[in-house]
């Protein structure tokens, strides 16, 4: 008994896990982004519940990849210093991925997760890149 109730317990964490997550492909490479608790993540996930979303980035400012994402969502915008695999939306409608250090207010979506700042920059490449943000299965 007590071993499915661990098994149970180990079930649900990995849901919550999920339901928490995001995949971003990006030239055929699947990354797993944790993502923050706020109605902008709420509004996105939704958004993602009817497939995934194609974004198409581009390089600004040498630290980061920004490309709309069709439509707005809420804002929670706090003063926030960036790190490399940051996830923001910025004025609601455009997605953001860090790969230098910026200081704004921003909303934070959530972060990469498991990927060095060397990695992210040769992933996301120089110039523009096709993003694919959906939910795991």
């Amino acid at each position: 008994m007590e071993a499915e109730t661990e098994e149970n317990e180990s079930i649900e964490e990995n849901e919550k896990v999920s339901e928490n997550t995001m995949h971003i492909t990006v030239n055929g490479t699947v990354l797993t982004a944790t993502l923050v608790n706020n109605s902008s993540v709420d509004a996105l996930k939704t958004l993602l519940e009817d497939g995934p979303i194609v974004i198409d980035m581009k390089d600004y400012g040498s630290m980061e990849k920004v490309g709309g994402i069709g439509t707005n969502l809420p804002t929670n915008n706090e003063q926030i210093t960036t790190e490399a695999g940051d996830i923001i939306l910025y004025q609601g409608s455009a997605l953001v991925i860090y790969y230098e250090p910026n200081s704004w207010s921003f909303t934070r979506l959530g972060k990469i997760d498991d990927i060095s700042k060397a990695d992210l920059k040769k992933l996301l490449g120089t110039g523009s890149v096709q993003v694919t943000l959906s939910l795991p299965e």
